[in-house]
C-alpha cells in the first residue's frame, strides 16, 4: 500500500491517520504532504498508525517533523506499533533530540581548568607508567647479570651499530657547526672587552659539560627513540609481543633489554665525539678569525679547564641514554594496534625523550652548581 497521511474529523476530534509504507521510496510525497499548511497538528489532535505497514528511518524522520520529538517519544508505548517500527522511532527520535540539543559555550574559564586538570592527570599517569617500567627494566638487568646464557649478546652489538656508529657522521657535523657558532657568538661580545682569548674557555666549558652531551642525547632521542618505538609498536599491532608471551619469554627481557644496554654504551662513545667535534669547530673559528692558534687553544684548555667538566658531562651520558630507552620503549609497548596509534606513539617517545633529557639535564646543573663541582 503507498503511503498516506490524512486529517479527519471525528465529532470534533481531529484525527491523524498515518498508514501506508513510510520508506524512502515515498520520501519526496510525504514530505511535500507534510508541508502543506492545513498539516499542522496540535496537542489536541490523536494520532492513529494503525495502518502503518512499512517504516524505515526516513520515514521515521518525518514522523519525528510531523509530531515532534518529544510527544512521539512520549506515546510510542501506546501507539500500537510494531516493536520494530517502535523501536526504530525511537532511536530516531533519540537521535534528533540529541542532535538538536543547544551545545554548551566552549571557552569558558571552567573549560580552561578542566583542560589544566586533564593534562595533569595524564602527565601523571604517563610519570608513573615510565617509573615502573624502568623498574621493571631494571629488575630484568639484575635477573639477567649473573646469568651470561641469557644475555642477547647478538641483539645488543646489532642495536650499538644502529645507535652508535650510524649516528657517528650527523652528530660529528652538527656539534662541529655548533662549535664553530659558539665560538663566533663569543668572540663577538668578548672583543668589546679586548677578552678574545677566553673564546677558548667559552667553547672548551660550554661543550664538555652542556652542549657536548645534551646534543648528542637530543639528537638520539629524536633519531633512536622513535625507532624503538616504531619497531615494538610494529610488533604490538602483528601480535608478535603476544606470540613471545606464549613461547613463555620475556618482551622486556628479549626487546627491552639489549635495546637500552645498546644506548648506555653508544650514548657516552657519541657524547664523547660530540666534545671533540665542538671543541673543533672553535679552534677552526679561533684560527681563521682571531688568530688563535690550535696550539695556544689547546694550551688553554689544558691550563685552564679543569677534568671534573669533562667528568661531569659524560657522567650524564648514561644517565640519558637508560632514560631515552626506556621512554622509546614504554611507548613501542603503548601502541593500541592500528597505524594511527604506531605513529602517535613514536611521536609522543621522542616529545617524551627530548623533555625528560632537558629538565634533567637542568637539574642536575643546578645541583652540580650548588655542590660546587
Amino acid at each position: 500500500m503507498p503511503a498516506h497521511l490524512e486529517l479527519l474529523d471525528q465529532h470534533g476530534q481531529l484525527t491523524l491517520c498515518i498508514g501506508g509504507q513510510w520508506t524512502l521510496a515515498h520520501y519526496r510525497i510525504l514530505a511535500a504532504r507534510i508541508a502543506e499548511p492545513g498539516m499542522r497538528i496540535g496537542a489536541e489532535t490523536s494520532l492513529d498508525f494503525s495502518a502503518l505497514t512499512a517504516l524505515d528511518t526516513a520515514g521515521a524522520r518525518l514522523l519525528c517533523e510531523l509530531v515532534g520529538v518529544e510527544r512521539l517519544t512520549g506515546m510510542l508505548a501506546d501507539a500500537g506499533l510494531a516493536p520494530g517500527q517502535r523501536e526504530l522511532l525511537e532511536a530516531v527520535a533519540t537521535a534528533l533530540a540529541a542532535s538538536a540539543a543547544p551545545s554548551e559555550k566552549r571557552y569558558r574559564f571552567g573549560d580552561v581548568l578542566v583542560h589544566i586538570g586533564k593534562a595533569t592527570l595524564a602527565f601523571r599517569e604517563h610519570t608513573i607508567a615510565l617509573l615502573g617500567f624502568i623498574g621493571l627494566t631494571l629488575a630484568g638487568l639484575a635477573r639477567t647479570a649473573c646469568r651470561p646464557r641469557r644475555w642477547r649478546v647478538t641483539a645488543t652489538v646489532a642495536s650499538l651499530e644502529e645507535i652508535g656508529l650510524n649516528a657517528v657522521p650527523i652528530v660529528a657535523l652538527l656539534t662541529f657547526l655548533v662549535g664553530a657558532v659558539v665560538a663566533f657568538l663569543g668572540a663577538t661580545v668578548l672583543a668589546d672587552f679586548g677578552a678574545t682569548i677566553y673564546t677558548v674557555n667559552l667553547v672548551s666549558y660550554s661543550f664538555l659539560r652542556e652542549f657536548g652531551v645534551l646534543l648528542t642525547a637530543i639528537l638520539v632521542a629524536g633519531r633512536t627513540a622513535s625507532a624503538f618505538a616504531a619497531q615494538i609498536g610494529a610488533m604490538r599491532v602483528n601480535e608478535e609481543v603476544d606470540a613471545i608471551r606464549v613461547l613463555g619469554l620475556d618482551p622486556v627481557e628479549l626487546l627491552v633489554l639489549p635495546r637500552v644496554l645498546a644506548m648506555m654504551l653508544a650514548l657516552p662513545i657519541l657524547a664523547f665525539i660530540a666534545m671533540l667535534c665542538g671543541i673543533a669547530g672553535g679552534v677552526a673559528v679561533c684560527a681563521l678569525k682571531l688568530d688563535i692558534t690550535p696550539e695556544m687553544f689547546l694550551s688553554t684548555l689544558a691550563n685552564d679547564i679543569g677534568l671534573s667538566h669533562f667528568l661531569v658531562g659524560i657522567g650524564k651520558a648514561p644517565i640519558f641514554a637508560f632514560l631515552i630507552g626506556a621512554i622509546g620503549c614504554l611507548e613501542g609497548f603503548r601502541v593500541s594496534g592500528s597505524a594511527r596509534s604506531v605513529g602517535e606513539h613514536t611521536t609522543s617517545a621522542v616529545v617524551q625523550s627530548i623533555f625528560t633529557v632537558i629538565v634533567v639535564d637542568a637539574v642536575a646543573a643546578m645541583f652540580c652548581m650548588e655542590m660546587g663541582w
